[in-house]
């Protein structure tokens, strides 16, 4: 297209009407002032949290469920309308929110102290000083006045792989504060993850616990309703395109972010197309985008020994049928040694290839090899068409 052409382009796009609304509807980021479906939960959390308004220390909160389930958007929405009422009446209350999952500012515990230290005004260089003293200065910045601070920390299990020592220093921070008090909503998609850390940790975390339960079909439909009236133009779906939607949703573990970005996705493409309507097809369409979108921006956050692992399976897999444990192991290791990264041990390796397994990126089978113990049979789950396109895109990264 040339210059011209391209102009006359974005012309006629502007002059176009749009399939959509307000697309923000959709994102994840998008809090509505309604929640079908977790006025439950919602209340819960607000019972938890409303001592605040007496400046009281209010309980931790450790919430988890599958992705999808509303729990950050329940918790933001508690949050939003407690810091307005706490704001009306002149409580000194701060809400801080975290996504952990954010490797810029959470993969270690300087970045994190560091940003937190921030939330409150005070500067801080992104490297370069003693972790100890982050923690004076941002213990000193928070005493400055009597306050009640309560900090989201979304997907906090991110933490356990990147900063472990932050979850027991900041679940201990109140015994040395005068002033301020800390309360801790710890988010969690992995249901396990409280297995896995620190006893004391865990005792103080989940001073409170709640669980998300997965979506149903007809309470997706609900929300999708809700959100694309907002979202869309009057008839700007084909009939029985929510319904389709919410039952993709609902077989996939009642994940009700998924079923929004399949809509928004389906609508981006039928906009694309010139579609005057959404139909119903372009949802599988949407479908295919996602995943491979999904996987390489899952692949693509992880941290370096991560990457070293998969590019490890990613290289066997090539070759090899099997593809066992010890394989990537020694693989990684030869990675390691040409990439100038410190070598993991082979059990932290086994659980970085049982998260994998877990965010569906590869297949891992616990299988019993006898008198010698037990192993994982691995198989590489991403669709064929974009393995190719990760390895060169690992390899280059890592350098191998």
């Amino acid at each position: 297209m040339d210059e011209k052409g391209l102009s006359n382009f974005f012309e006629n796009y502007l002059k176009k009407d749009s399939i959509f609304l307000n697309k923000g509807v959709l994102q994840s980021t998008y809090t509505p002032g309604e929640i079908p479906h977790r006025e439950e939960q919602i209340k819960q959390i607000a019972n938890i949290l409303a001592p605040a308004l007496r400046m009281e220390r209010t309980s931790n909160i450790f919430i988890y469920g599958k992705t999808g389930t509303g729990k950050t958007v329940c918790v933001k929405h508690t949050a939003q309308k407690l810091e307005e009422v706490a704001k009306q009446n002149n409580i000194k209350l701060k809400i801080v929110y975290v996504n952990c999952k954010l490797s810029k500012v959470a993969d270690t515990e300087y970045r994190l102290i560091a940003q937190l230290v921030r939330e409150f005004g005070k500067e801080i260089p992104p490297t370069g000083l003693p972790t100890g003293e982050v923690y004076q200065i941002f213990y000193k910045t928070i005493e400055e006045e009597r306050q009640r601070i309560i900090l989201i920390l979304d997907e906090i299990d991110q933490l356990v792989n990147r900063a472990s020592d932050i979850l027991y220093n900041l679940t201990r921070i109140n015994a040395e504060l005068k002033n301020a008090q800390i309360s801790i909503i710890g988010i969690s998609n992995n249901l396990v993850f409280a297995d896995n850390i620190d006893p004391r940790v865990k005792s103080s975390l989940s001073e409170e616990e709640l669980v998300f339960p997965p979506y149903n079909a007809l309470q997706i439909q609900d929300i999708l309703s809700q959100r694309t009236k907002k979202a869309f133009r009057q008839d700007a779906l084909e009939q029985g395109l929510i319904e389709k939607c919410a039952a993709y949703a609902a077989k996939d573990h009642g994940d009700a972010r998924r079923a929004l970005e399949l809509i928004r996705v389906a609508g981006e493409l039928a906009e694309r197309n010139n579609e005057e309507k959404v139909p119903i097809k372009y949802l599988d369409l949407a479908e295919e985008k996602i995943e491979k979108d999904r996987i390489t921006d899952t692949i693509m956050t992880q941290p370096q020994q991560f990457k070293a692992t998969l590019y490890a399976a990613l290289a066997l897999d090539k070759g090899k049928k099997t593809i066992l444990t010890g394989d990537i192991y020694d693989t990684y290791k030869q990675i390691c040694s040409k990439t100038g990264i410190r070598p993991l041990t082979q059990r932290r390796v086994s659980d970085i290839i049982a998260e994998f397994d877990m965010l569906g990126i590869i297949n891992a089978k616990v299988i019993s090899k006898g008198r010698y113990g037990r192993t994982r049979e691995i198989s590489i789950a991403m669709p064929a068409q974009i393995e190719g396109k990760i390895r060169e895109t690992l390899a280059k990264e890592l350098g191998a």
